[in-house]
């Protein structure tokens, strides 16, 4: 008796837990098409642009253009809409992608601030939305991307500060904000040990630069900070950047002697320092002849 009360019991249960099962399967596959439909609506284009006849229930949201799903769950992974005269406010329901890696929206007409939704993708490897007139503070929200490993907002107008919590981005490799109005570097910049660029030139950073700035940043290849309202002597910590191959300074307000450090740097391939305030001169280590060689430069 007791086996067919369990037998009743399962019986009453697995209809609902089939329907709740098919309901959440059914949630998964249409919601990143629900919600790329309303970015759609979102977009400011012309009605013969190629997204509003291809992103339509007519196709699947796979086959969409600039859409890319992935294998094991069937959702969206990767979205790529560059440079296909798109504008209007980047839309807010782009934050349902919920297993987005990959957002590219550069080269577009996209304005306003970045919207707050954005901040629930957290599992972004790539968001890149260069070139377009986005404005406003970096909210702090961007050190919610933990996964995030290439960080491109340049050629904006962007203002204010670098956040402080883009120190969670432990991941970071690549960091390009150039060509913006942002204020100041927050030194947390300097402690993510996995950047091997930054390029922040042709912005408006004042101050100077910590003599610690190279002590964290021993992947650091490329950094460029020309054209900016930096001051105070260069950092002989830059020696402990080993594995730079490029560092632009210029267009700023250095003063003081070149630190000798740099003529350490062994792997450098271009060095810009030019309309700054500085003096003397600098020893590169060759590698071809295996000594100390004098490097001329007009500061």
């Amino acid at each position: 008796m007791e086996k067919c009360h369990n037998y009743f019991l399962i019986g009453l249960f697995l209809p609902s837990l089939l329907s709740t099962s098919l309901s959440i399967s059914t949630t998964n596959i249409t919601t990143d098409q629900s919600a790329l439909l309303a970015v759609r609506a979102q977009f400011s284009i012309e009605s013969r642009h190629i997204l509003t006849k291809n992103w339509s229930i007519g196709f699947s949201v796979c086959d969409w253009i600039g859409v890319t799903c992935g294998s094991r769950h069937h959702r969206v992974t990767a979205l790529n809409i560059s440079n296909m005269d798109l504008g209007g406010l980047v839309p807010p329901q782009l934050g349902n992608l919920s297993f987005l890696v990959s957002l590219d929206m550069s080269i577009n007409n996209f304005r306003g601030e970045l919207p707050h939704e954005l901040a629930r993708l957290r599992r972004l490897r790539v968001l890149n939305l260069g070139v377009n007139n986005l404005n406003g503070d970096l909210p702090p929200w961007l050190g919610s991307f933990h996964q995030l490993q290439y960080l491109t907002l340049m050629n904006n107008s962007f203002t204010g500060l670098i956040p402080p919590s883009i120190s969670n981005m432990s991941k970071l490799i690549s960091l390009r904000l150039r060509y913006n109005s942002l204020r100041d570097i927050s030194n947390e910049v300097f402690n993510i040990s996995s950047l091997e660029i930054i390029i922040l030139d042709r912005n408006s950073f004042a101050g100077s630069l910590p003599d610690y700035m190279c002590q964290h940043l021993q992947k650091l290849k490329l950094l460029s900070l020309s054209g900016n309202n930096l001051n105070g002597q260069i950092p002989s910590s830059f020696g402990q950047c080993s594995q730079l191959q490029k560092l632009s300074l210029s267009y700023n307000k250095f003063t003081g002697v070149v630190p000798k450090e740099i003529g350490k740097l062994t792997e450098l391939e271009v060095l810009y320092l030019g309309q700054n305030s500085l003096e003397g001169k600098i020893f590169i280590l060759s590698q071809d002849f295996g000594c100390p060689c004098s490097f001329k430069h007009s500061y």
